[in-house]
């Protein structure tokens, strides 16, 4: 009876000491790395530069409207950083109210006459119906870094009218994002290592958009001893160096079909080994020389040793002026013709200065197109000009569905064997073909057509 009487009582008392004791101790190592940079009462340590866009603290946040007639607006931090782990709150309740977080971001005080340009690193937050939330852009500089075509699961992270949490790393030369808990993006990049944090009020087109607002609040920062949080999903990582993958890439069965220095895992199109003028690699390029212009007849296409079947593939590659290539998929080189060897096609073209652009059906031989059968749906915006590296990135799935993307965004769909591919197919060049492009498996192509094309950074991963 005693023994039931005071069970109670040194439970509760064993709660209070146990309540005091935490109480007294200090906050984990993981709360005590954070440093706020907004007391939720001033400015301190902030300052407005670029637009007129007014920022002010009301109820402990701070709040950004916009203003009509001016441009982008950004209140950055006084103090730059370098490797850091950054969280805020951020709420958006218009659609006209596009904002994100600059991350080492650069200011040119005296650019654009003296009235100051932001550029460099910026997390986005995308009220629109495109939901690209916490993908990268490269704010004045190089655009998109990140599209969330990328990764169209994150695509419903971010909430309208909502509180948003972001979680954006900056750690070496790998950026990544999380909203809400959501794994956004990652991007390997070298641009910039340091820089200041700025919280953005984007300029409007409507005046009758002036007054919608922009929120933020608790909003700190790790830049000591840091711990980056590993994601664990099947994200596609884009990196801008040369001829590397992370080991998140290599954990998700990526595998450079170019390694940087040589041309293991590549030969001839129609030869037992690699072509010995015309094809180089140097500097952690693979590049093929200019000639006449003529179609594999100079130096020849290159294959990889090895087939695919269903797989993820991207490449960088960089066309000079006027060019013509192609990397080409489900190559059997079992056709027996002349010229380049018989296979899908990913045209490479400069669609401004080469004339076969306007051959074929509605732009089906332009930039980024499955090559006389489907033409890419692409803005101008996103394609990089002759001389700059575009990225390419071709997906075929286990339900032969194919996807062509061009610097992160993906521009024509199709589905190999279908009743609508097999249509393109008859009236195409390739109709005299039996059965083109639908076989289980083939190499991967580089093509010759007499012009100067580099690559860097050709990897795939096969899907199952």
């Amino acid at each position: 009876m005693t023994i039931k009487k005071l069970y109670p009582i040194c439970f509760i008392l064993l709660l209070s000491l146990t309540s005091q004791t935490c109480g007294n101790e200090s906050p984990t190592v993981e709360e005590d790395a954070w440093v706020s940079l907004f007391d939720g009462e001033s400015l301190d340590g902030w300052k407005t530069v670029m637009g007129k866009a007014n920022f002010e603290i009301i109820d402990g946040e701070i709040v950004g409207t916009a203003v009509y007639g001016t441009p982008n607006t950004f209140l950055i931090t006084e103090e730059s950083y370098e490797d850091f782990i950054l969280e805020f709150e951020l709420k958006i309740n218009h659609i006209s109210s596009n904002s994100g977080a600059m991350i080492r971001g650069q200011y040119d005080e005296a650019a654009r006459d003296g009235q100051g340009l932001v550029y460099g690193y910026q997390i986005e937050a995308d009220p629109t119906e495109r939901a690209w939330s916490g993908g990268l852009y490269d704010e004045a500089r190089r655009g998109w870094l990140y599209p969330l075509d990328l990764n169209p699961q994150a695509k419903s992270a971010f909430n309208m009218g909502e509180w948003n949490t972001y979680r954006i790393e900056a750690i070496g030369n790998e950026i990544k994002s999380w909203i809400n808990g959501q794994e956004v993006a990652y991007v390997v990049d070298d641009m910039d290592s340091k820089g200041y944090i700025g919280l953005q009020v984007h300029a409007i087109y409507d005046e009758a958009h002036a007054g919608e607002k922009t929120y933020f609040r608790n909003i700190r920062i790790q830049t000591e001893n840091l711990k980056p949080k590993a994601f664990e999903g099947n994200v596609y990582v884009v990196n801008t160096g040369y001829n590397t993958l992370t080991d998140y890439e290599k954990e998700n069965g990526w595998k450079l079909l170019f390694d940087g220095e040589s041309s293991e895992g590549w030969k001839g199109a129609y030869r037992a080994d690699f072509p010995d003028k015309g094809w180089h690699t140097k500097d952690g390029i693979l590049m093929v020389e200019a000639s006449d212009g003529s179609e594999s007849m100079s130096f020849g296409d290159i294959v990889t040793k090895d087939k695919f079947s269903t797989f993820d593939l991207s490449f960088d590659f960089n066309f000079s002026e006027g060019a013509n290539s192609g990397v080409k998929y489900f190559v059997t080189l079992s056709e027996g013709n002349k010229g380049s060897a018989i296979g899908l096609e990913y045209q490479i073209l400069d669609d401004k200065k080469h004339p076969d652009a306007k051959n074929g059906r509605d732009g089906n031989r332009t930039l980024a197109s499955l090559y006389d059968l489907k033409t890419a749906d692409k803005q101008e915006r996103f394609v990089k000009k002759p001389g700059e590296w575009n990225q390419g990135r071709i997906v075929v799935y286990p339900d032969n569905t194919v996807q062509h993307y061009l610097n992160g965004v993906k521009v024509l769909e199709y589905v190999r064997g279908s009743e609508d591919y097999r249509k393109l197919v008859s009236m195409s060049k390739y109709k005299v073909w039996e059965n083109f492009g639908e076989a289980e498996e083939g190499h991967i192509l580089l093509q010759d057509h007499g012009d100067e094309v580099k690559f860097k950074n050709i990897k795939i991963k096969e899907l199952k």
